[in-house]
């Protein structure tokens, strides 16, 4: 590590207080007129807690939003120019690899292990030695990301063959996955460091700029892919070329785009490698369970693929631009609650705040399942027009719609235990039983080609998409009774409660839709401007049914959220 003198990250008046200035006390002294003193609450406390993540998952849902809404535009130029066949077949698989190496070894594990040890620096550390393991953390993945892309890279054709060996039929397929694979493995280095920039700015409260990032790189691949989409195919490259190409300068601009934000918490990255740092190996520690955890899910990833190839052609292609879809609400509000909810509870765990701890579970997955479910029942309903208006352009054709719509419906049957999953990991890692997201994950392995081997006889790839939503509502149920075990119990009917409401709301959504479905239907089935009205119109008096009906019956969390937007607007 660099000389003391040299790592000066704050100056004083920016530094925040240090394990030896802040309070021991969990409680807040706050003194009156009278001198006598006056504690918080845990149940203000709590609020507080609530309205902080709450705030944060808002800041983090508009960016994702965004972000989504970008990949949904990149998506189109994907359908437009490439259809769903042999190119686009070819790209999902290549990029499936640096994807399935990137959630193995660095933005998933790494994530959350680095969040969970880099909260419990910053709360009990003090700055100096808080950055030292940051720039500790960056340079050793820096050089080990890297040699494993190289040797990614070396093996691409290995890798290929055993993802979707049925590609060898289709003369030239292997060859033009195996040259996009190589060029967008780049990526995944890229992307993994992102994912620890990101967990430091969360960490220091910053949440828009990290969550934005993706944006940009989708922009970069919208932008740079396209341009050089058509501009390849003039030096004899295939156009899909210049996407793949697009992929990594998206990446790249992930990682750039948060770089000034990170300096304006003060850090500054000095390069040093002590892989004798003991923060460096309660990272690689928590890494190991998570690795060997999300290895299951790469396994089902794997499985789904090697599944998916085997089907009509165009099966890898309609399960792609499906689940890209359902992705949107997942990131909008399982991710950005879990970022916005991570740090809290890590800071919660570090300092034993128990009984805080379940009351921030049980209102965060409160409003996981208050935004999900009701977004579920509009995906299963809106499916065909939703995706008509978004992909039906170019080379993508009715059959492709019809066929991408049956298996957005399918996975959206899953939407809300995806979501909550994303709430429930982090819980344990925050309380470092790391081995229940694993047992859940190799336990899904089983479930999935179980599931897959039974129906997808009859229901062809869309038996992939009914066995990723199982497996998720079971790993759901899974993992929220092991926490509750784990946790010594937690406020169930304040959830079960909330999910009564949720439910009774969603149900008056469903209604509506259904009666006003027939109404648009010249419009959803014209041209452009007409299916975005009529969707636009679904969708409006859908939603505004069930936030009329929740806000009725009172649900806690929508209070804290709109009386969040109502301040913002106030101001």
């Amino acid at each position: 590590s660099g000389p003391p003198r040299s790592a000066v990250f704050f100056s004083r008046d920016q530094r925040p207080a240090t394990s030896s200035q802040r309070p021991m006390s969990e409680t807040h002294i706050v003194p009156t007129d009278k001198t006598k003193i006056r504690e918080k609450t845990p149940d203000s406390r709590q609020e507080n807690n609530n309205k902080k993540i709450v705030k944060s998952a808002g800041s983090v849902g508009i960016a994702v939003m965004c972000s989504r809404v970008l990949g949904l535009v990149r998506e189109q130029i994907f359908a437009g120019f490439f259809g769903a066949g042999f190119t686009y077949d070819a790209f999902v698989v290549a990029f499936r690899i640096p994807n399935l190496l990137r959630d193995l070894f660095g933005e998933g594990a790494l994530s959350a292990a680095f969040v969970t040890v880099f909260s419990h620096y910053d709360a009990k550390k003090s700055d100096t030695e808080t950055f030292q393991l940051a720039s500790n953390v960056l340079t050793f993945f820096l050089i080990f990301l890297s040699l494993l892309v190289l040797v990614a890279i070396y093996y691409a054709g290995s890798l290929v063959t055993l993802l979707a060996p049925d590609f060898a039929g289709m003369p030239g397929k292997v060859e033009l996955t195996v040259k996009l694979t190589r060029i967008m493995l780049p990526f995944m280095v890229f992307i993994s460091l992102s994912a620890v920039v990101m967990g430091m700015l969360n960490t220091k409260g910053k949440f828009f700029v990290p969550a934005l990032a993706s944006s940009f790189f989708n922009l970069g691949s919208i932008i740079g892919g396209t341009s050089l989409a058509l501009l390849l195919p003039l030096f004899g490259q295939p156009a899909i070329v210049g996407m793949a190409c697009g992929t990594l300068i998206g990446g790249v601009l992930q990682l750039a785009v948060q770089i000034p934000a990170l300096y304006g918490t003060g850090y500054h990255y000095r390069p040093q490698l002590n892989l004798r740092d003991s923060g460096l190996h309660r990272i690689l520690k928590l890494m190991v369970p998570a690795t060997i955890g999300l290895s299951a899910t790469q396994i089902n990833i794997f499985v789904n693929t090697n599944f998916a190839a085997s089907c009509a052609e165009g099966s890898v292609s309609w399960l792609y631009y499906a689940f890209r879809l359902v992705q949107l609400p997942i990131g909008i509000f399982g991710v950005a609650l879990s970022i916005a909810m991570l740090p809290v509870l890590a800071k919660q765990a570090a300092r034993k705040q128990v009984e805080e701890m379940k009351e921030t579970l049980v209102s965060s997955l409160t409003m996981v399942f208050a935004l999900t479910i009701p977004a579920t029942a509009g995906l299963i309903l809106l499916a065909e027009p939703i995706i008509r208006l978004i992909f039906e352009h170019g080379a993508f054709t009715p059959a492709d719609t019809l066929a991408t719509a049956n298996t957005l419906i399918f996975y959206s049957i899953g939407l809300f235990a995806y979501s909550a999953n994303k709430v429930l990991v982090p819980a344990f890692y925050a309380l470092d039983k790391t081995r229940w997201p694993v047992i859940a994950s190799f336990l899904a392995i089983g479930m999935n080609i179980a599931i897959v081997t039974l129906t997808i006889d009859r229901w062809q790839h869309l038996a992939i998409a009914l066995s990723t939503s199982c497996v998720m509502i079971i790993n759901c149920a899974f993992l929220l009774t092991i926490l509750y075990r784990s946790m010594g119990g937690f406020p169930l009917r304040t959830l079960l409660h909330g999910l009564w409401k949720t439910a009774l709301s969603c149900a008056g959504l469903v209604t509506v839709i259904e009666l006003l479905l027939p109404l648009p239907g010249e419009l959803l089935s014209g041209g452009i401007a007409g299916q975005c009205l009529g969707v636009f119109l679904l969708v409006t008096a859908g939603g505004v049914t069930y936030i009329l009906i929740l806000s009725t019956l009172k649900l806690p969390e929508l209070d804290v959220l709109t009386a969040k937007i109502k301040a913002k607007f106030s101001r």
